[in-house]
């Protein structure tokens, strides 16, 4: 059974930093491909940030565009884990942040851990 837990979110002022975690099981982790996604109150999903698994070109990362320099994805195959490192955090990165695990045709979600922004 694939099972993707997220957590680290919370209630964190404009300006601080937060880090989110995902651990894995039921997959081989290291080939997967790993993303946060995120969805604002009465908005759509959309793809955070993403980092690429596999024997080759594993680790290469990528932004949406109003995070960049912001925030970080890493992963630790030891560990099975994907981590977001989420810096300068504003108001309109409130949102509920879900994980997602992706190889060819499986496709994975967690459940979502919830990420406020307010003052």
């Amino acid at each position: 059974q694939v099972q993707l837990v997220e957590s680290g979110g919370g209630l964190v002022q404009p300006g601080g930093s937060l880090r989110l975690s995902c651990a894995a099981s039921g997959i081989i982790f290291s080939f997967f491909t790993m993303a946060w996604y995120r969805q604002p109150p009465g908005k759509q999903r959309e793809l955070v940030a993403s980092i690429t698994g596999g024997i080759t070109g594993s680790g290469i990362t990528n932004y949406v565009d109003s995070v960049k320099g912001r925030f970080t994805i890493s992963r630790d195959n030891a560990k099975n884990t994907v981590y977001l490192q989420m810096n300068s955090l504003k108001l309109e990165d409130t949102a509920v942040y879900y994980c997602y695990a992706s190889l060819r045709s499986q496709n994975y979600w967690g459940q979502g851990t919830q990420v406020t922004v307010s003052s």
